[in-house]
């Protein structure tokens, strides 16, 4: 492909080859675009010693600097942005359309944390006659993050963004299977003037790098967003070294329908998102928990929209989904389907693979699934939708809370009483009314339960990259 980058690691302000690589192969077609290097140990210390320099100009950069320099980072992302998509679409399979709005949704986690970086604020506590207490905020120091590949390159935005605003410096580990994002972005922030070392960029095999970074002394913060399994197992090696975590972890999203609402528009809605990025979303909706007086016409509606949605390579017009990410979705998702039918569900649409090359899954819509079965707490993480009717708004509750996950969350309705008992009793992070939009730059973005703690976005959104350092200066010896 063209306009797809040249494969490299970056450390310590240069970009580098290793002998050893992996094929990245775009999921419509299955054809090789390119090689990537693995990173050696010797490239991770190099990376570690790079980020501790590195670590030693940033943090002593004013706020004001720091926030310019990602703006202007922010603005090469806008001005690249057809560059930048056609790599998305070419590694992952989305839509053009979608990859082009990634690029802009990257370019505004940089622009809201730009701005933060000047409002990392302290205070003054109130204290006896000659002395004065004061609360001060400073970067927690050298960061490892791990971003996932459903989002090539607003997912490591987020990390970076959080980072750089806080005056961290930072190790990425970004996904081998889409790694032309953080490519871009790195390219952005080195042409803007970043200094050497604050920014570095790693790939290879995911399990080595994880677990030489996490225990090393400098590196005082692990954020992920991946699996909750892969979180357990990073926030277990963070503990060895009393390391601090941020993880946004995996989600099982309920949507509760009310007998109240719109039920057209909110089936057309729901069967739209659900198939967004090949259902390969952790806020993607999945399961619907639909009042017994509309299922009927909830489930048609939703079933002849997803049915129709139209399925092929992301670089052709018209289209509205592309393959899941790698071969190895799809028994995944087939096995799901099977498992489903297997205890009693229905099949409305889809349920195999489509063609013979590339990575394709058809819209799927499986309705009446008993919870015994595997999707009713496994995350599918692919395009396959539940919907099952509840006979009143206390038993949908129940539902949308029967899982571990707690990560996003959505109802429609226009009732007052249902909308603030919902508030206040459905288990996620993020709850969305009449929407299926979970998250904005300037909203503080996270799960509960086995999906995860901390915050990324909104003015919590630094909160993790920062240290709380209490100063009590009294005028007299005491």
């Amino acid at each position: 492909m063209r306009n797809y980058p040249d494969l490299k690691l970056f450390i310590g302000g240069t970009w580098r080859d290793t002998p050893e690589t992996l094929s990245v192969v775009n999921p419509a077609t299955e054809e090789e675009l390119g090689r990537l290097p693995c990173a050696r140990i010797s490239d991770l210390e190099d990376a570690l010693a790079a980020a501790q320099k590195g670590l030693e100009i940033w943090r002593n950069t004013p706020p004001r600097s720091r926030a310019d320099l990602i703006l202007r980072a922010a603005r090469l992302l806008r001005d690249r942005q057809e560059e930048i998509a056609q790599s998305i679409t070419a590694e992952h399979g989305k839509p053009l359309a979608q990859a082009r709005l990634e690029v802009i949704r990257g370019a505004e986690f940089f622009e809201w944390d730009a701005a933060e970086a000047m409002r990392t604020y302290g205070r003054v506590i109130p204290s006896a006659a000659g002395t004065k207490i004061s609360v001060h905020h400073h970067p927690i120091g050298v960061v490892a993050a791990f971003s996932p590949w459903n989002f090539p390159m607003s997912q490591p935005a987020r990390k970076i963004a959080g980072a750089l605003a806080s005056g961290c410096s930072l190790i990425l580990k970004a996904a081998e299977e889409t790694p032309a994002g953080a490519i871009h972005i790195v390219r952005a922030f080195q042409d803007a003037g970043l200094p050497d070392g604050v920014l570095n960029l790693v790939f290879g095999r995911p399990a080595e790098i994880s677990a030489y970074l996490i225990p090393q002394p400098c590196v005082r913060l692990v954020a992920l967003t991946g699996s909750t399994a892969v979180g357990r197992q990073l926030t277990a090696l963070a503990a060895q070294s009393d390391t601090r975590v941020l993880m946004e972890l995996g989600g099982h999203a309920p949507v509760i329908v009310c007998e109240d609402t719109d039920v057209q528009k909110a089936a057309l809605s729901g069967a739209i998102r659900k198939m967004r990025n090949a259902g390969q979303v952790c806020t993607s909706p999945t399961r619907f928990f639909v009042h017994q007086d509309i299922f009927d016409e909830f489930a048609t509606t939703f079933t002849r929209r997803a049915a129709a949605t139209r399925v092929g390579n992301g670089m052709h017009d018209g289209i509205e989904m592309g393959p899941t990410a790698n071969a190895r979705r799809i028994p995944v998702l087939t096995d799901l389907v099977n498992d489903a039918l297997a205890q009693g569900a229905t099949l409305c649409t889809g349920g195999m693979r489509v063609g013979e090359r590339g990575y394709f899954f058809a819209p799927t819509v499986l309705t009446h699934v008993p919870d015994s079965a595997r999707i009713m707490r496994e995350e599918p993480f692919g395009p396959i939708a539940v919907l099952n009717p509840v006979r009143n708004l206390d038993e949908a509750i129940a539902q949308a809370n029967a899982v571990d996950y707690g990560l996003a969350g959505y109802a429609f309705t226009n009732r007052a009483d249902y909308i603030a008992r919902m508030i206040d009793e459905v288990e996620v992070g993020n709850f969305s009314i009449n929407t299926l939009e979970a998250s904005l730059p300037e909203t503080p973005f996270g799960g509960v339960k086995s999906s995860g703690y901390g915050r990324e976005g909104g003015t919590e959104g630094l909160e993790s990259y920062l240290t709380t350092r209490n100063v009590w200066h009294s005028s007299e010896i005491t």
